[in-house]
């Protein structure tokens, strides 16, 4: 996780900044599609998998059979939900992070250039 340092900028450099060129950099670009192809389909999986057991227990029966002793199917399916979503939290924040560091590496590369043209 980034600290609160990592995050502070001062004035000067916040005007410097042209964000509208950021903006329409191929690396940006490219880095906004990487995180869309990340994050689409993990969020797509989380939503399927999390309305599934509602569905599936209303509508049908397959859930309701027994799996271990009284213990069905519904419940080891409500139990791999928790499981699920701490990985998924553990995924998303690691490659967060890496985006982070892009960003912070775009930004910093953006900020060399508008240097040195100056």
């Amino acid at each position: 996780m980034g600290t609160e340092s990592d995050y502070n900028f001062d004035a000067k450099r916040s005007i410097e900044t042209d964000f509208v060129k950021v903006a329409e950099s191929g690396p940006f670009k490219k880095l906004i599609q990487e995180r869309k192809r990340f994050i689409f389909p993990l969020t797509i999986f989380f939503l399927l998998f999390y309305f599934l057991l509602p569905i599936l227990t209303s509508y049908t029966t397959i859930l309701r059979t027994p799996a271990i002793g009284d213990i069905s199917w519904a419940w080891i399916y409500a139990f791999a939900q928790f499981i699920m979503t701490w990985v998924l939290c553990t995924v998303y924040v690691k490659k967060s992070a890496s985006f982070d560091r892009q960003s912070k590496q775009l930004m910093d590369d953006m900020l060399e250039k508008e240097r040195e043209a100056k």
